[in-house]
């Protein structure tokens, strides 16, 4: 969710000596694993879990605490916020409904959202569902301008208010568009809020309802929820921790209501859902060959090109080129948690890694980047030459 995304290569290390879907103790995971959580937690990460699965095997491994206070150990398998990864859902759900006929991605906002998109040069009568969906529509990021997400004062003051989807696309039609829809790239959030709309205007049902009905229960995904007003994370989980300036305390933001993160962020989920989720989706459980095609249609991710040179945003996944060809991925980022994944294009590999602490500090994030870059290749192409 928020400007700097620089976690989405967060990452684990091959898994090869413990049984798939099992839950584990720490002292059996698999070592490059557990290394991969040793070494975040050293570069300040309070709680770290992770997930490898490689050719059917799974291995988890947990560092750090999971509450600074008193000294609790992280959940192998605790519930975390996922953040943007629910873009991925919300794409999904969308491109189920474009499958069944009941939309089109070349429907403009307007056509379903009349009116809502408009002032200050935005115009929803030029914008498709495509452009939302592949954030190249142009509109301004509503979370640049919230101060709940933008300082402590603000995220105390704010963090229990109930924010509907129309008042934060109100907050971005403050602002001019950034360039005309198709011409560019760049990440924004209200794009995703518009998504979620759109699916209750089309179905006439909540984005999260239809979520949990195409998504969630089909695949058995019985830990992964969207709380709505509820400010509390399910336990066990590990408390997030946010450090708002360079060098400052980190702050406790386990609690607060997400309801400002709407469709573009909202979900609650465990590192083995999010694992079954993106493997499902590689493997075609989700959608039709030709909306996947469509999903993994990409364009060049322009303004991420100095963190993740050559990746390329489909709708609402994100490739990412590595040494044995590339993954799909969609990082997330709520103040005080940070999750990150990748899976490669068959669905037989896949990473994910929980991190309990947004850090501001701008070397240590890269320095969390850099390593988390590393381990999620290792998982990818493990035992490819």
């Amino acid at each position: 969710m928020r400007r700097h995304l620089a976690r989405w290569g967060l990452a684990t290390a091959l898994a090869a000596t413990v049984i798939a879907g099992t839950a584990i103790p720490a002292a059996a995971t698999n070592r490059p694993l557990q290394t991969a959580a040793d070494d975040l937690h050293r570069l300040g990460i309070t709680g770290v879990q992770a997930l490898a699965r490689v050719d059917g095997v799974t291995a988890r491994a947990r560092a750090g605490v999971g509450d600074l206070k008193r000294g609790t150990p992280v959940p192998l398998d605790g519930y975390f916020r996922m953040g943007s990864n629910t873009k991925t859902y919300v794409a999904v759900t969308v491109l189920q409904l474009v499958g069944e006929g009941r939309l089109s991605l070349d429907d403009t906002v307007d056509r379903w959202l009349p009116g809502v998109v408009a002032g200050n040069g935005n115009d929803g009568r030029k914008i498709t569902v495509r452009q939302v969906l592949q954030h190249t529509s142009g509109v301004f990021n509503y979370t640049n301008d919230m101060a709940a997400l933008t300082s402590e004062e603000g995220f105390r003051a704010h963090r229990f208010d109930h924010y509907d989807p129309a008042d934060l696309v109100a907050i971005a039609m403050k602002h001019e568009p950034g360039f005309a829809p198709g011409t560019h790239w760049d990440y924004s959030n209200t794009n995703y809020i518009l998504a979620g709309m759109i699916i209750e205007e089309v179905t006439g049902r909540p984005w999260d309802v239809e979520v949990r009905d195409r998504i969630l229960r089909p695949l058995g995904l019985r830990r992964t929820s969207a709380p709505g007003d509820r400010p509390w994370v399910p336990n066990p989980h590990a408390k997030g921790y946010q450090q708002w300036e360079p060098g400052g305390e980190l702050s406790d933001t386990t609690v607060w209501n997400t309801s400002g993160a709407g469709a573009a962020g909202n979900l609650i989920t465990t590192p083995s859902d999010l694992a079954r989720f993106w493997q499902a989706l590689q493997r075609g459980r989700l959608l039709k060959p030709q909306q996947m095609a469509q999903l993994q249609s990409t364009v060049l991710a322009e303004t991420f090109q100095d963190y993740l040179p050559g990746a390329r945003y489909g709708l609402g996944v994100m490739f990412v080129p590595n040494r044995c060809g590339g993954y799909w991925a969609h990082g997330g980022d709520v103040p005080g948690m940070s999750t990150a994944n990748g899976v490669s294009p068959d669905g037989d590999r896949v990473a994910v890694v929980s991190l309990s602490t947004q850090l501001a500090d701008e070397k240590a994030v890269f320095a969390v980047h850099e390593r988390t870059m590393r381990l999620i290749d290792d998982a990818i192409c493990a035992g490819v030459r």
